[in-house]
């Protein structure tokens, strides 16, 4: 069986301009999941398991709602959604659980229709608080590989930075790359800019090897680089925003987006 699922490896940057500016990048591989062939990779792959631990793992609870299937959850908002002809095949773009432990910023679900063209996309961001929040946005555009969405900032991630913002989304489809660029606008004015791009390489237990040696405690490292880069924020004399705490697993729909200028995914 020749496996759709693959691997991204390359980087994710960081950069923002207001209040104070501040820039990093760094080093991350990720997954790319046909969610249908979960099952089929947990047999066929020494080193990943689903739903049960492996040195390399993908858990539903992760995800979502964190109470049933990922497929289902999925399927269950694009439905919400009115965009149900989307939910034919689904791709997840994601860091999987290293010795148990994982922590993913943003995943992002690729979700086709029967023709297999990508129809919406659901870009699932986490804080360190341990909420989720996911952006549910259909795609329309003519362009076969390129994605442009926008949608209002709904969810408190970065406690130093304001939430009246609006977010672009900009997407270069999964092939021998992938981009997914996405940037915060406050007052029409871009203050925050991240960015990850990865080549693609087929998925196999050598191949997930390598990467437990090339990029070791990668997830842990993810979360402390995230505290360390808020340490350094905080010291350039940026004050806290104040978090509001939510329950549950909270949903905005975004809206297709046209190419502005200067843009070059």
């Amino acid at each position: 069986m020749t496996l759709r699922s693959s691997i991204y490896s390359g980087s994710v940057t960081h950069s923002r301009s207001a209040p104070r500016s501040h820039r990093f990048s760094y080093r991350v591989w990720w997954m790319l999941i046909d969610i249908d062939e979960l099952d089929e990779l947990d047999r066929s792959l020494r080193l990943f398991a689903y739903n049960r631990f492996n040195l390399f793992s993908i858990h539903d609870r992760d995800f979502g709602r964190g109470d049933g299937a990922l497929r289902t959850y999925i399927k269950d908002r694009l439905a919400a959604a009115g965009l149900t002809h989307a939910g034919a095949r689904i791709e997840l773009l994601t860091m999987p659980r290293m010795c148990g432990y994982a922590f993913n910023p943003l995943s992002v679900y690729f979700c086709r229709d029967a023709t297999g063209r990508v129809s919406a996309m659901v870009y699932e961001v986490h804080n360190t608080f341990g909420e989720r929040h996911s952006y549910v946005i259909e795609a329309t555009e003519a362009e076969s590989d390129v994605v442009r969405q926008a949608a209002g900032k709904s969810f408190y991630v970065s406690p130093f930075m304001d939430m009246s913002q609006d977010y672009q989304f900009r997407v270069r489809l999964p092939g021998e790359s992938v981009t997914v660029a996405v940037t915060g606008l406050q007052r029409g004015e871009a203050v925050i800019h991240t960015a990850l791009h990865g080549r693609r390489s087929p998925l196999t237990s050598m191949a997930l090897l390598r990467r437990c040696l090339s990029y070791p405690l990668l997830t842990l490292k993810v979360t402390a680089a995230i505290h360390w880069q808020a340490l350094r924020i905080w010291r350039k004399g940026v004050r806290i925003r104040a978090r509001e705490p939510i329950t549950g697993h909270s949903v905005t729909l975004g809206r297709p987006a046209t190419r502005v200028e200067g843009d070059n995914v």
